[in-house]
Order: C-alpha cells, then sequence, then structure tokens
C-alpha cells in the first residue's frame, strides 16, 4: 500500500508540473470552462500516459509464440511509415483548490488578509459532550464503565478480589455534540459585465475566462464564499452563473446601472459589517456619457470604498470601445488602495490582469 501511495504521489506531481507548464495556456484559452464539475476540473494533459494492466486472456501472439523458428528473419510488416505523432491525451481530475494552489504559486499571489471585523458567527464544534442518550455507535465505554463501577461502589455490591463490573442500560453514556461559535471570516464577490453591441464574443470569452481564475483564488482563501452575476447594457440584471457564462446580448452602455444595482445587492444581502466584499467590473470602456463616468467616480468614491476590500475594473479592448473609462477612472481616483484597474488587450493579457487584481492580498 505504501508503494502505490508513493507511486500515486509521484504521478500528481508529474501532473502538477505539466499543468503549471502549460498554465498561461489554460487561462488564456478558457478550454476548461466546459469541463467544471461540482468540486474538480477535468484538465486534458497531451502526450502524458498512466500505465495499467488489462485483466483477461490475451488474444494476440506474444515473445516465442507463433510460427518461425530460430534464426528465421523477422517480417518488418506492410504498409508505409506514418509521419504524424501519436495523440495521447490524459485527462485528469483536478480539484479547485489545487488548481487555486498551483495559481498562486506561479504569480506569486499572497494570501488574502480578510478584516478582522468581517467575520461571521457560525454554529460548529465537536463531540466533547456526554448525554444518556444516543447511538450505539457513540457508546463512550470508559464513562460507561465508571458509571455502572460508582452505581455498585455506593450499593456495596464491589469485590476487589472478584472486580464484575457489568453495566447496565441506565449506565450507558455517549458522545454528545457540543455546540458552539466559530469565528469564519466570509466574503462575496460581485462580478459585473457589460454586454451591450460594443462588446464582441472575444471580449465577453475574455472576461469569462479570468473570472473563472479569480473565482478559484478566492474560494481558496475563504471558508465560505458567495457569488453574485450582473450583467448590464444600459440596463442592469442579476443573472445566475449558466446565463452569466452564455449570454449573449447587444444594445447601448450605461455602467452607473451596474454599480447602483451592485450597492442595493450589497446593502441588502452582505452588509460590509458581517462581509469581505470584493467587486470587479468588465468592460470595453466605452460609457454612453461623460455625466454617466462621473456618476460612477462618484458611486465609486463615495458609496463602494467603505465597503469593499477591493474594486478591480478589467477593459478588455475592443475594436469598437472607446476606452475612456479607464482613464478616467485613473484620473479621478488615482493612487486608491482599494481600487484596482488592469486594460486586457487580448486572451494573452489575462494572466497579468490577474496578478494586477489579486497581487495586493487585499
Amino acid at each position: 500500500m505504501q508503494r502505490i501511495e508513493h507511486d500515486h504521489a509521484r504521478f500528481r506531481d508529474i501532473v502538477r508540473g505539466r499543468i503549471r507548464k502549460d498554465l498561461k495556456k489554460y487561462v488564456s484559452q478558457g478550454e476548461l470552462l466546459g469541463r467544471v464539475g461540482r468540486h474538480s476540473v477535468s484538465i486534458p494533459l497531451p502526450q502524458l500516459d498512466l500505465p495499467h494492466f488489462h485483466y483477461g486472456p490475451n488474444p494476440k501472439s506474444g515473445v516465442g509464440q507463433g510460427e518461425g523458428g530460430e534464426g528465421d528473419e523477422v517480417d518488418e510488416g506492410a504498409g508505409q511509415a506514418g509521419e504524424e505523432a501519436g495523440n495521447h491525451v490524459l485527462e485528469v481530475e483536478v480539484s479547485f483548490a489545487e488548481l487555486a494552489k498551483i495559481l498562486g504559486e506561479e504569480l506569486g499571489l499572497p494570501r488574502i488578509q480578510p478584516k478582522g471585523r468581517k467575520e461571521l458567527r457560525t454554529s460548529g464544534g465537536t463531540y466533547t459532550g456526554i448525554s444518556k442518550v444516543g447511538p450505539e455507535s457513540l457508546r463512550h465505554t470508559r464513562r460507561t464503565f465508571k458509571e455502572a463501577l460508582k452505581k455498585s461502589i455506593l450499593s456495596g455490591g464491589y469485590d476487589p478480589r472478584k472486580p464484575l463490573i457489568i453495566p447496565s442500560p441506565e449506565d450507558r453514556r455517549y458522545r454528545a455534540w457540543k455546540v458552539k461559535d466559530l469565528s469564519v471570516s466570509s466574503a462575496v464577490v460581485l462580478y459585473m459585465m457589460d454586454v451591450s453591441g460594443s462588446m464582441g464574443k472575444e471580449q465577453k470569452e475574455i472576461v469569462r475566462n479570468q473570472a473563472f481564475w479569480m473565482d478559484a483564488w478566492l474560494r481558496s482563501q475563504y471558508r465560505s464564499l458567495e457569488v453574485v452575476y450582473i450583467v448590464h447594457d444600459a440596463v442592469a440584471h442579476v443573472v445566475d452563473r449558466d446565463t452569466f457564462y452564455h449570454l449573449r446580448e447587444s444594445g447601448g452602455t450605461k455602467i452607473s446601472s451596474a454599480y447602483e444595482l451592485g450597492l442595493k445587492v450589497i446593502d441588502e444581502k452582505f452588509p460590509a459589517a458581517e462581509w469581505n466584499v470584493y467587486a470587479f467590473h468588465f468592460s470595453d470602456g466605452d460609457n454612453w456619457s461623460a455625466r454617466d463616468t462621473e456618476r460612477c467616480v462618484t458611486l465609486l468614491r463615495d458609496e463602494y470604498q467603505p465597503r469593499v476590500n477591493l474594486f478591480g475594473y478589467g477593459q478588455v479592448k475592443s475594436a469598437y470601445g472607446s476606452g475612456q473609462f479607464k482613464k478616467d477612472l485613473d484620473g479621478a481616483l488615482t493612487g486608491q488602495p482599494w481600487l484596482v484597474t488592469s486594460e486586457i488587450n487580448d486572451r494573452e493579457g489575462i494572466v497579468a490582469s490577474i496578478k494586477e487584481f489579486l497581487g495586493r492580498g487585499r
């Protein structure tokens, strides 16, 4: 068994090494989005095969079998030699925690330090209590014997020369769950995405890829994490995860609609006194008016700043977007530790953007 465990651990190291080597490709291409399970991701690893045994009769002839004798020439076989390499693809299941660890190591991401005042109280504990009732699987043998011994001594029936103790049903004691409050840091992440006409399919795919990897990292940092998805054009809506990853829309752009809806969600469901709040907005930088941009700056400075650990704005380059919004944010809110703006020119820029967003450890 130890040999098997050692070999399995060695294989896992090989898998980790291959994932680390191709991490940038996985992040930029987004091929993992369709392979997400409940707790893990199925990752295809070309040119990596795991040897295994096939049990049962072997219909093929092996070494030293079949026709021919000693000294006969070996038949090289018919057919032309191929030029293409064989395609060997092994799919391995990797947990989100393992994926996040690899991402953090490769990008040098610091562990997030939650704000101390933002902690939820949750029920927890261990089987440290004692009860007179309970399932037999939780019977406490020592305490049961102790009760029987005490009763035998008090009744005068205990003989030290023949210390026979037989517990009765009344003597049985059971381990009981002792409830206590545990302090658990919890967080909520708001992903806001522009789905207007100027955001093409490629830009939306970039946003979804980046959101997937940031989500994996944040989940590794918090025991409890809630995610809210918001999409907007001229009007904002809260949607589920599946809609966020597959929605195709068009229309005008009013960024303040998403910021106002995000504030409403935070105040109604995730008060800043109890939650670590993260908000990330992705757009091509095209807003419908300078006045609405001023409204966004006011919302960020006066409303989001006291509520969030971090607000990240990612601007995805688009042939139809002006790219002006990032310039306006940088000019109005420069040097703010709670605000990070990032420019994502193409899929290759996702890795650098993730590091910009999460590299502060907030």
